[in-house]
């Protein structure tokens, strides 16, 4: 379908963004001009009227280049083959650049100040709006090294940040993938994208087949990717030790601002329960029927044709029914979002793929999906909604710094609107077929989500260890560290496939070290907020504060004043109780 064919009533307004294309190009034409100004401050930041300016400055043009890059690549995504939108894109994204430069000094010039001095600027009230930022600056303070020392460092890193690009063009490029022929006799390239959905089928020779001939591809590269992957945990581990931190997790976790007891918990609480995640294993192999469960039986569904098949209004009216525990006032800011322009639902020639929620500061947040009629398109409207949710929440209520959430909480209020629903729907559904298939959904959720983004975090964590000891990561070592996981969180009721050792050379978050534990943390918040609310829905007003706090202290804090405490054990077995007892009941419906 062509975008024109497409109804104005599924179209998002980027017009509340920048209301036409010559405003556009006025916005840009101002930001360009911004360039001496921002330069103009160098020198000059320890007097508190020049930095005052400054920082005023900064915050100017980053609304500035943020909204000219939203509209920009929002355009670009409605509909990739419109040129002029393109090009928009590459000039935000070289503007920006080129600003950055000019910019450049200003967190290494705020932090050669004295603490005295930053610490009378943060409390003086004109500084308000950027006393979190300033602290910030003042924390990480001690692991800031001398002048020369961060210029080596600096040089150091243009030379050695290109481990993940290397790692993507043998992804994307070089990787030999195999031809597969389709039960329906058809000859086709396995691909990223295909192996997923064959993965899904449920013909167990064709799924084996595509599993045998993916890992195969990685097998044929699998030392140049291991000495890719090598190098990149060599060089998380030099910059984390030549900035004084005991290790690359340290610095990663002390980046955030969260402790590393919430890491070891997670991990420790995993392991703790592997047996319940042993037990679903052993069910979805008498789910499915199978004498003998392999790795690449993991992704089937276990029940057929159990989909919701609703058009697009249905499945929104069902979101807000399943969201009404978070009140009138969100189930009105979702109607808001539907009627008015938030949200680019149907999917048109020329669209990027997927869904998303995005936008930028003083303007609604936008969604785009590519909805059609499957219960996963139901669920994505939920969690996008919860991503525009906390934007909308945080924006409202902070300045333009402020607001800015971090990746460690991104994911909670989706996760939250995702299990409501899941909930709900469980509760309500009559289709015996479509309950085991929800239960099944969410059973999955944990497995995906909590268990094997917490394996990977184990495997990151012994990588790294390893090259820190003084052991060679070679593709055996490595393996079989991998191997060895993979068994203790899978158990005996699946064949531990020789293959499947390889898996941790084709995951591309291990080149972003200690990033994936934040899915594990995030729906683990999730669990413990959507059960306080149900429990008690006096809780509703501590995660309205949640999704009103933006980035104004440490996500770890945020989240803790929201009743999760991650440090602790106890958010962890609020998730595993979840888990089981949402077991127990598949196991009756399959009974």
């Amino acid at each position: 379908m062509k975008r024109n064919e497409i109804d104005d009533k599924y179209k998002w307004r980027l017009e509340d963004m920048i209301p036409s294309d010559e405003e556009w190009e006025k916005l840009y034409a101002k930001a360009a001009e911004m360039e001496p100004v921002l330069k103009s401050f160098e020198g000059k930041l320890s007097d508190k009227k020049a930095l005052k300016e400054c920082l005023d400055a900064n915050e100017k043009i980053d609304m500035m280049l943020e909204r000219l890059f939203c509209y920009a690549r929002m355009r670009r995504d409605q509909d990739g083959s419109v040129q002029k939108y393109v090009a928009y894109t590459d000039r935000a994204m070289a503007l920006s650049y080129m600003l950055a430069t000019a910019t450049s000094y200003v967190n290494s010039e705020i932090s050669s100040l004295s603490d005295d001095y930053l610490n009378s600027v943060i409390s003086d009230k004109e500084f308000s709006k950027y006393d979190f930022m300033l602290k910030e600056i003042v924390r990480n303070k001690k692991y800031i090294l001398s002048d020369k020392e961060e210029r080596i460092l600096s040089m150091a890193g243009q030379a050695t940040e290109n481990f993940g690009e290397i790692f993507t063009t043998i992804n994307n490029v070089e990787l030999p993938m195999p031809m597969i022929t389709t039960p329906d006799g058809k000859k086709v390239r396995l691909t990223h994208g295909n192996y997923g959905v064959f993965l899904d089928n449920k013909d167990q020779d064709l799924r084996r087949r595509a599993f045998k001939g993916n890992y195969g591809a990685y097998k044929k590269l699998i030392n140049t990717i291991c000495t890719t992957y090598a190098g990149s945990v060599k060089k998380d581990n030099f910059f984390a030790k030549a900035r004084g931190y005991e290790n690359c997790l340290q610095k990663s976790l002390f980046g955030d601002d969260v402790p590393m007891e919430v890491y070891d918990q997670l991990i420790t609480a995993v392991d703790e329960n592997v047996e319940v995640m042993h037990r679903y294993i052993a069910l979805r192999k008498k789910a499915l029927g199978l004498k003998s469960m392999h790795m690449y039986d993991l992704y089937v569904p276990i029940v057929e044709n159990a989909d919701l098949k609703l058009g697009y209004e249905e499945a929104f009216d069902l979101v807000i029914e399943g969201l009404k525990p978070l009140g009138e006032e969100y189930a009105a800011l979702l109607r808001e979002a539907r009627d008015h322009g938030w949200i680019d639902v149907m999917e048109n020639e020329g669209k990027r793929s997927g869904a998303y929620s995005w936008g930028c500061y003083g303007v609604h947040p936008y969604v785009l999906l590519n909805y059609s009629r499957t219960t996963h398109d139901v669920f994505t409207i939920a969690h996008e909604l919860g991503h525009a949710m906390h934007s909308y929440y945080s924006d409202k209520k902070w300045t333009f710094y402020k607001a800015q959430y971090q990746i460690f909480v991104a994911e909670v209020a989706s996760t939250v609107n995702e299990v409501l629903l899941l909930k709900h729907l469980i509760s309500t559904v009559k289709d015996k077929a479509l309950k085991k298939y929800l239960l099944s959904y969410y059973i999955d959720m944990f497995r995906t989500t909590l268990f094997r983004q917490t394996m990977f975090a184990e495997f990151e964590k012994i990588a790294h260890d390893m090259d820190l000891s003084g052991k060679p990561l070679t593709v055996d070592s490595l393996s079989e560290e991998y191997y060895a996981l993979n068994k203790k969180y899978y158990g005996n009721a699946v064949v531990h496939d020789k293959d499947i050792r390889y898996e941790w050379a084709r995951i591309p978050h291990f080149y972003n070290a200690f990033y994936v534990y934040k899915y594990a943390t995030g729906i683990t918040s999730a669990i413990n907020i959507v059960k306080s609310i149900l429990d008690d829905p006096k809780n509703l007003a501590r995660y309205k504060n949640f999704l009103s706090a933006g980035g104004s202290d440490s996500p770890y804090n945020i989240l803790k004043n929201a009743g999760v405490d991650l440090a602790t054990k106890a958010p962890y077995e609020v998730a595993m109780k979840e888990f089981n007892d949402t077991l127990a009941l598949l196991e009756k419906e399959i009974e």
